[in-house]
């Protein structure tokens, strides 16, 4: 009988994280101040980011120690299940081995927790006894808010304002773990009431987000804000994924050739892609790594690589990212940790020089995906991850066209069960397909203006 699931013991949760930016032969450019245009120091964001984090954000070491507490956490949930994905293999009657790295085991549902506690912990260490984050379709802010419960440390979380609506179970979770949640934009903050004043029924964006919580970091003693996704801190937390999946690959007697995450900043896809890319930087392995985009967000394939604001209003750094323009509104899709106007800078160098692949996938084909790969392997996935499933189910039946044995890993980053009304929506036919025309493109990026010469 063939193995299905690929498992570690506590003992194999890797003890450092994977810090890419050692092996990059071209380093992502600096970020800049938002203010002079010239390059950070590190004391310029400490008032934002706990000094452990931002040496973490600026380092190029490639191994980063794991704290013990922090790894002694990991072990609620870790190490994640490696599976082959053999049903959905029989339904494509593809000649493709299929795996998944199954992240949506985790208490809160995600692959988020896996940077939340390391974020939460060198907080606390420095003695900050509350944080400030946003959330688009609600998985980091219960990440964080988890976290939080663990370190005492309170926690204020705006939501997109879409998600706040369309999911309030992830709503309720993070209320359950002590955080407070508010709607973004809100009349809480200068940010959000200016864009309500311009925009009254405006329904949000992690751009918009972003600028409140930072704002509200700002102005609130003992207080830093925390990400989820985009920075490198919180992509090299991210690799724990992908290091398993490189011991649990050997346990199969496979390597992949393919290795697919969805695509929202970059924390899923670079957490299981990066530690496979490593081979290929150093040792020139032949691998494929693709982010699967929403086709109604696709600022890796259709964006411009320039320095942009990392939020709508304009206080985080200048980034050198690919993007739509800070000001750029997300169709209200039901992938909301996906609405994202930027790439991370690791991802976006990396996509420039020729290493990642990205696929746009339609709303609608990313739920006929998710709801076969829920027949076929009895997991229902999270709207994020189905974009994923999507790019793994076209690579096996181009596998099938070839006559090609590949084999594919994808990160399934979490599970659908509080997503259910999305569902409802697909399953009544009453979803729209969102597609940026390239008219939208054009006015988009029309609109983006030129931050830095």
């Amino acid at each position: 009988m063939a193995t299905k699931k690929f498992l570690l013991s506590e003992n194999d949760i890797p003890t450092s994280w994977y810090n890419i930016v050692a092996d990059m032969a071209n380093k992502p450019l600096p970020p800049l101040h938002p203010g002079t245009k010239q390059p950070l120091n590190p004391q310029d964001l400490e008032p934002i980011f706990a000094k452990e984090l931002i040496k973490q954000e600026l380092s190029q070491d490639r191994w980063i120690e794991i704290p013990d507490e922090v790894r002694e956490l990991y072990k609620i949930w870790r190490p994640t299940p490696l599976v082959r994905a053999s049903g959905l293999e029989k339904a494509l009657d593809t000649p493709a081995h299929i795996y998944f790295k199954n992240e949506g085991i985790s208490p809160v549902g995600s692959h988020k927790l896996n940077s939340a506690l390391p974020q939460a912990y060198y907080n606390k260490k420095q003695g900050i006894k509350h944080l400030t984050t946003e959330t688009g379709a609600g998985q980091w802010g219960t990440a964080l808010a988890f976290a939080c419960s663990v370190f005492g440390l309170k926690l204020d979380v705006f939501m997109v304002k879409v998600s706040y609506n369309q999911k309030p179970y992830r709503r309720s979770m993070m209320q359950t773990w002590g955080a407070n949640v508010c709607s973004s934009p809100s009349d809480t903050t200068e940010a959000g009431r200016k864009i309500l004043a311009r925009d009254p029924d405006n329904s949000g964006s992690l751009g918009i987000a972003i600028s409140e919580a930072v704002e509200k970091s700002v102005m609130t003693a003992d207080t830093r804000y925390t990400l989820g996704s985009v920075l490198n801190h919180v992509i090299l937390h991210q690799t724990i994924i992908g290091l398993e999946a490189e011991k649990q690959m050997e346990l199969a007697g496979e390597y992949p050739e393919i290795v697919i995450g969805c695509f929202g900043g970059g924390s899923n896809f670079s957490g299981i892609s990066f530690p496979f890319l490593r081979h290929r930087l150093t040792s020139g392995k032949t691998i494929r790594a693709i982010a699967s985009e929403p086709a109604s967000c696709p600022k890796l394939s259709r964006g411009k690589f320039e320095y942009d604001f990392g939020d709508t209003v304009g206080l985080t750094p200048l980034l050198p990212m690919y993007t739509l323009g800070h000001d750029f509104q997300p169709a209200d899709i039901h992938a909301g940790g996906l609405r994202y106007h930027g790439a991370g800078t690791l991802v976006s160098q990396l996509h420039k020089d020729g290493y990642v692949e990205v696929q746009d996938i339609p709303q609608l084909e990313s739920f006929e995906a998710g709801q076969l790969f829920a027949k076929t392997e009895g997991t229902i996935p999270a709207p994020e991850s189905t974009h994923a499933i999507a790019s793994a189910i076209r690579e096996a039946i181009r596998a099938k066209e070839e006559g090609k044995s590949k084999v594919i890993l994808f990160n399934l980053s979490g599970h659908g069960l509080i997503d259910m009304s999305a569902y409802d929506q697909f399953l009544s036919g009453n979803m729209t397909n969102y597609r940026l025309s390239d008219e939208e493109i054009v006015k988009s990026l029309s609109a983006l203006e030129k931050l830095v010469p």
